[in-house]
């Protein structure tokens, strides 16, 4: 019935997949264990069994001497996939150059910045951060931050925030309805700003349908964009918790596409 755009997906070389995937669930260590195994041949053929035709894709450095190189395989995944995926750069706060690789994420024709503040341990407001969050707002490109966390202090609601508030033009897109694990706390303070949009990646296998339709509504679906977080979750039945919720036709098509196409310029 709709185009499905899965904007969310973690994608990793086959010779580390097994082990990159490990150490996710490592760090969410109260998730379930079922998972896919990383790979790009895992996520079309799983997505497509799921009916998701294109796929945001990207990785998370936590040594800033692997930025270049996961960027690399990220474009070169981009390449092969014909037209199937977009995809992000990484870059790390310790990083030597930040300007030299922003700049050598936009040569390789990546469409955007993914931080995890939680993984790579930094504050999401830190200095160095707001460096790479003032580049993406001078060069029109969007930032997805992995958002929320109630064991730790790095990405809360309030820090992202102060973000919004220094970069009015900044086109953030906070991960998780912008707060996994503080969804409402999220909401509540974020849902005002007009620079922020959300993924609803990670957040159905934790709340009611009753609770997931009031956070669409409280981000209205001119903000919410469909994903999974692959490979931690069967891409199906995030599809279907979405249909669940019996939306209105138009609100289905931004979701599930037009919302991510407009972002990320699919």
């Amino acid at each position: 019935m709709y185009n499905i755009y899965d904007a969310h997906c973690h994608i990793y070389p086959e010779a580390i997949s097994l082990k990159a995937v490990a150490a996710v669930d490592t760090f969410y260590d109260h998730l379930p264990a079922e998972h896919y195994d990383g790979t790009t041949a895992t996520l079309v053929k799983s997505g497509a069994m799921a009916g998701i035709t294109h796929y945001l894709v990207h990785s998370v450095a936590t040594r800033p001497h692997q930025v270049s190189s996961i960027n690399r395989f990220i474009a070169a995944e981009v390449a092969a996939s014909r037209g199937a995926f977009t995809g992000l750069g990484t870059m790390h706060l310790d990083s030597e150059d930040l300007r030299r690789d922003f700049e050598e994420l936009q040569a390789l024709g990546l469409r955007g910045v993914k931080l995890h503040p939680d993984i790579q341990r930094f504050e999401a407001d830190a200095p160095r951060a707001m460096e790479i969050y003032g580049m993406c707002e001078d060069a029109g490109l969007p930032v997805l931050v992995h958002t929320g966390d109630y064991r730790y202090d790095y990405s809360n609601p309030q820090r992202i925030a102060r973000i919004l508030r220094a970069f009015p033009r900044l086109q953030f897109v906070g991960a998780h309805f912008g707060g996994w694990s503080v969804w409402d706390e999220a909401a509540r303070v974020l849902a005002d700003f007009d620079n922020i949009s959300v993924d609803c990646s990670s957040t159905f296998y934790a709340v009611t349908p009753g609770k997931a339709r009031e956070l669409v509504r409280a981000w209205t679906p001119d903000r919410v964009m469909f994903g999974t977080d692959y490979p931690l979750w069967p891409q199906q039945r995030d599809v279907d918790a979405l249909l669940a919720m019996d939306l209105d036709d138009a609100d289905y098509r931004k979701i599930f596409w037009e919302n991510a196409e407009r972002v990320y310029g699919i």
